[in-house]
Formats: structure tokens, sequence, C-alpha cells
């Protein structure tokens, strides 16, 4: 399976990289049924930081997100899907035991750290680009303020230029 696949199948409800069941069941091959099922059946190991039950409003939400929604009566459930964060998928793998459940587990760890490292790489980057900016801005504050002045100094330049001749004008030179 490959980890873009798994990645195009996480979404961010209420500041949490999620997976949704119906996404989860169809990665593990079973039915969507039998997931919920085996999570309500265990359900102390689910506290609401690892697995909770989506708005409406968010299901609408993430479902404008899925580009190939399929249409037709019986393609969507009536119920609202779970949502598992990280550490709920991987309370999945204990509760699912089938190599193909195991097997999929593996990979969607390695997509949500993949997902962490790349999000840490990112700010790590922005916050050393303000630093930067607030670095150099203050050293080169009198450059900007010389740059600006011989900018305005060009435009009051070309407005002189601009100007009409004063004195006897020739008919052509209007």
């Amino acid at each position: 399976m490959k980890l873009q696949t798994i990645q195009n199948k996480i979404y961010e409800i209420r500041e949490h990289k999620i997976m949704l069941d119906f996404d989860l069941a169809e990665l593990y091959e079973t039915e969507t049924r039998i997931l919920k099922q085996a999570v309500r059946r265990n359900r102390d190991r689910f506290p609401s930081d690892f697995m909770f039950e989506v708005s409406r409003e968010e299901y609408n939400s993430v479902r404008s997100q899925i580009v190939t929604l399929q249409k037709g009566k019986g393609q969507h459930s009536k119920y609202l899907p779970f949502a598992f964060t990280e550490q709920g998928v991987a309370m999945l793998a204990s509760i699912l035991n089938s190599p193909k459940a195991i097997q999929v587990n593996i990979q969607i760890v390695r997509a949500f750290v993949f997902i962490r490292q790349y999000a840490l790489s990112h700010k790590e980057l922005t916050d050393k680009l303000h630093e930067l900016e607030k670095k150099y801005n203050k050293q080169f504050k009198d450059v900007y303020e010389a740059i600006n002045y011989l900018l305005q100094k060009d435009k009051e330049v070309i407005e002189y230029k601009v100007r009409k001749k004063i004195g006897f004008k020739r008919k052509e030179e209007d």
C-alpha cells in the first residue's frame, strides 16, 4: 500500500489529524459496521483523545474535501463516522488481529509520523525565516530608508521633466 494513499485519507478535525472509520475499514478490507462493532465492544480502549464521533457539520466539511464521492442510494452511511487519532489507529491494532490489519496499521503509523515530521520541519523553517527577517530588517533599516529616498527623488525628477514649458508656444508644441 502506498504512503500517499494513506496520507490522502488523513484529515484534520478539531485540531487533530484523524482517519475516518469507513476509510480504515476500506484499508483493512473489512466492512465499516464490523470495525465499529469491534470498537463498541472495546469502548474502554478508546478515550476521547483516541476516537470520537464527528458532528454532522464536521462530516459535511470532510465530505466536501473528498473529490470522488460516489452517488446513489446506499453509498454513504446514515450514521456519523468515528474519527480515530493516531493513538486510536494504533489501538485498533490490538482489537483487529488479522494479518492485514497489522500490516495496514504499520503503514498508517508511518504516514502519521511522516506528516508530523513534515509539519515540524515546516514550522522550524518558518521560525528561522522570521528570526532572520527581524535580525536583518534592523540592520538594513538605513539602507531601506536610503533606497526609499532615492526612489522618491527619482519620482520628483520625472515630475520635473514632465512640466509644461513656459513662454511662447507654437501650435505644434501643444
